[in-house]
């Protein structure tokens, strides 16, 4: 990210102030669509038949966070049921799974761990009915014992249950040991939160040679590593360490944000490739797009520039 504007940009991520004059701005719509695939199911249903139609697969996140009672819980799992019931007839079993963030499931609240766990287990038994899976997102330092361990529970069931770790906390190589056994799925990724320098590596750099470790290690390991990164470099790390390791193109996938290096997924898919594209919807967009925003100085450019060119 950009050195000044990326942790303003996180700040304001969770600014209701700002929230409020943002999402209100009538010129951010139109700039949202890049990045987000609409606030229904019709219309990202229309994605998810576009992309997987191009040979990519999806994880679908319906956004929201950071819930502040058990009812905002209960109807984040009940928007995922809708979507896997819309799922369903498309027939694609796990090129279309579901990512899920637990403190939108309750995890910040009271007792928060038990519910979010019983939250989510709901939308995991479905998914497994319908045939795909589920992959649980990482938050900011906060939430990584609970979220690992409610992934660890899940696992016990249903051990397609993927995990996601952030290669800019110090933690992380060790979480990915003890996550690289057989049959884990784990994404990795550098992290897109405002995280102390107590915790979590600040130069870009830093993060950039924690990524290749952390690496590394999933592609040794018994699990299927889930490259999420657009960065070139990271990427092309990513294809020598598999062939290092021996792994079949079935053995492991990139994954890349809808929006962002279009052509390059479609590059990947025409090498033989698996690329996964991470897919939001819903109408709480903006914590997503601010975090957006701040991980490529590119997507602040296209925003303004939009924005003077709609003005």
């Amino acid at each position: 990210m950009a050195p000044a504007l990326g942790p303003v940009l996180l700040a304001a991520a969770g600014n209701d102030t700002v929230r409020r004059l943002v999402s209100a701005a009538p010129l951010t719509r139109p700039v949202v669509d890049r990045f987000v695939a609409g606030e229904g199911l019709d219309r990202s249903m229309a994605v998810v038949g576009a992309l997987t139609a191009s040979g990519m697969d999806v994880t679908l996140d319906h956004l929201g966070e950071d819930v502040t009672d058990p009812a905002e819980a209960r109807s984040t799992r009940d928007a995922y049921l809708r979507l896997i019931d819309a799922l369903r007839p498309l027939g694609l079993g796990p090129r279309a799974e579901m990512s899920v963030k637990l403190t939108a499931f309750g995890l910040a609240l009271p007792g928060g761990e038990d519910l979010a766990l019983a939250n989510v287990t709901a939308v995991v038994e479905a998914a497994a009915d319908a045939g795909t899976t589920v992959t649980v997102d990482m938050e900011d330092h906060t939430t990584v014992d609970a979220t690992l361990a409610v992934v660890r529970e899940l696992r016990t069931r249903f051990p397609q249950t993927g995990a996601v770790v952030q290669s800019y906390l110090f933690r992380t190589e060790e979480d990915c040991r003890a996550l690289a056994g057989e049959g884990s799925r784990v994404r990795l990724v550098k992290g897109a939160y405002n995280e102390p320098a107590s915790v979590a590596f600040q130069e870009r750099h830093e993060v950039d040679k924690a990524y290749v470790r952390c690496l590394k290690i999933l592609m040794a390991g018994e699990g299927y590593p889930m490259v999420g990164s657009h960065d070139p470099r990271m990427v092309a790390i990513g294809q020598d360490l598999a062939r290092r390791a021996g792994r079949k193109s079935s053995e492991y996938e990139f994954q890349m944000l809808y929006g962002i290096r279009t052509a390059e997924q479609e590059r990947l898919v025409a090498e033989g490739h698996r690329m996964r594209v991470y897919v939001p919807y819903g109408t709480d967009w903006y914590a997503y797009f601010m975090r957006r925003l701040a991980e490529r100085p590119a997507n602040l450019t296209f925003f303004l520039r939009s924005l003077a060119t709609r003005g």
